[in-house]
């Protein structure tokens, strides 16, 4: 972590730093944009919001998130305004304002899902957006019984694994203004989608959709041309980074404590895990990572990663150390 605060760069050539896309900003710098500030948030709404195994302080959310979501506030008022003035310009009286959506990108078990909570309560306490949804892709991954008919239930979490078409039209309804839209639910105990059991946001200002494939580009039809994608439909993008090494020994680690946790519960589709000993967790979590969560990383997930509006770069405590935002 930086202790200068600044800009940062990737060469030392003050031409190469001026074409760059992107504003790099360590994470001294980032926490400053916010100092003056309050944070909303309370230490126990803090502790209700973080993941297994990760390390989010006050500290944490005054220097990271809230800066992060004073941006975010500064872009959905933004699109209001451009909203009031393109609908003036058309000549249309008071046409619904449709939800700013956010996407939110990453490897499983670095730390997204704590991010995607934490923007959320962040975003609600602004007065201009109280109503901030969350959605995970979880739910449109297709059923246990459809992947194994399609074979790939080891894949699950590659793109294919996911009911893709609902996806899309999901995020369409929401950007066509549908006053109230329905998702699937997942239940991570019993490793599925509930059946019949849905999640309705009704008129949202904000959507988080967070998942780990969120930003994968549109695919290429057989007449070679590309239809729409997830990402078409964002307002705004968020990346949750960090090395490839670290964020297999935080899978580890995450598998470890859930083997003396919610692998417990006979209900849990992982149950099995929980007679394993140390030694045998370890070996197992490291399979799991080497043929299925890692190559999705580097195949899927991680070439997703300059698609993004920011990137969050994380270092090995789980705390942020700099935050890269795409130009405008």
């Amino acid at each position: 972590m930086s202790s200068g605060g600044g800009h940062r760069n990737g060469g030392s050539d003050e031409s190469q730093r001026e074409s760059s896309p992107y504003i790099e900003l360590d994470r001294a710098a980032w926490a400053a944009l916010a100092a003056e500030t309050t944070n909303p948030l309370s230490v126990e709404e803090i502790r209700s919001l973080q993941g297994l195994g990760e390390q989010l302080d006050l500290d944490e959310v005054q220097e990271v998130y809230l800066p992060l979501s004073k941006l975010l506030s500064l872009y959905v008022e933004s699109a209001g305004k451009l909203h009031r003035e393109q609908e003036a310009f058309l000549h249309q009286r008071n046409p619904p304002r449709t939800p700013f959506v956010i996407g939110l990108a990453g490897s499983v078990a670095v730390g997204k899902s704590t991010t995607a909570r934490v923007l959320q309560q962040m975003l609600a306490h602004w007065p201009e957006h109280p109503n901030v949804a969350l959605i995970t892709t979880d739910g449109f991954l297709y059923p246990n019984h459809e992947l194994e008919r399609r074979g790939i239930l080891q894949r699950k979490g590659f793109p294919e694994s996911y009911d893709r078409r609902a996806l899309l039209r999901f995020v369409v309804d929401i950007k066509s203004g549908k006053d109230e839209v329905e998702a699937p639910t997942y239940s991570h105990l019993v490793y599925d989608v509930v059946p019949d059991e849905k999640v309705v946001i009704k008129r949202p200002d904000i959507v988080i959709i967070e998942g780990l494939n969120v930003l994968q580009p549109a695919r290429v039809r057989d007449d070679g041309r590309a239809g729409l994608t997830l990402s078409d439909f964002f307002d705004f993008s968020v990346y949750v980074d960090s090395g490839r090494d670290k964020i297999r020994e935080w899978y580890v680690e995450r598998f470890l404590r859930l083997r003396e946790t919610s692998f417990r519960d006979p209900a849990s589709y992982f149950s099995r895990y929980a007679a394993l000993t140390h030694e045998q967790a370890v070996a197992e979590a490291e399979r799991i990572w080497d043929t299925i969560n890692g190559p999705n990383l580097v195949q899927n997930i991680l070439p997703t990663r300059s698609r993004a509006t920011l990137v969050m770069r994380k270092d090995r405590d789980h705390s942020v150390r700099y935050v890269r935002l795409r130009k405008l």
